[in-house]
């Protein structure tokens, strides 16, 4: 199990630890999920990408807002419904090999991520660190 100290540098920190074994991890797992980019519908910005089983995707037609799968807590979540920061889906596409989902959506409450800003705040993305170089980041 992971630390919150170690949460906290995985989110907050400026040393990049990059999981190249995420996709891997889910398949070891058996999970039988699509990954889903979300984007805001109106500034083109991805927001996220997550994954979806079928539930969670004909939970999220259903409801007409993001409803994804846990990979790392093996569940179903809308996404929002404790924080009350939604995502309104506005339009589904599917990719070419039809092994990926795009959720464009709108933003229904304060922000998306559920990382606070230096204020605070709800961050308005999940990709709030640009790379300096192959071990460096930094905020903006």
């Amino acid at each position: 199990m992971t630390s919150s100290t170690d949460h906290e540098a995985l989110e907050e920190g400026l040393d990049q630890q990059l999981d190249f074994d995420k996709v891997a991890k889910i398949g070891r797992s058996g999970h039988q999920v699509v990954p889903v980019v979300l984007q805001d519908a109106e500034s083109g910005e991805v927001l996220f990408i997550g994954y979806a089983n079928e539930e969670a995707y004909r939970l999220t037609l259903e409801r007409q807002s993001a409803v994804l799968y846990s990979t790392s807590r093996e569940e179903i979540w809308h996404k929002g419904a404790t924080s009350g920061d939604t995502l309104e889906l506005l339009d589904v596409r599917v990719n070419c090999e039809q092994n990926s989902l795009l959720y464009r959506v709108r933003k229904a409450g304060q922000g998306v991520c559920h990382t606070k800003d230096e204020t605070g705040g709800t961050r308005q993305t999940c990709y709030y660190r640009s790379v300096i170089d192959a071990d460096t980041l930094a905020f903006g």
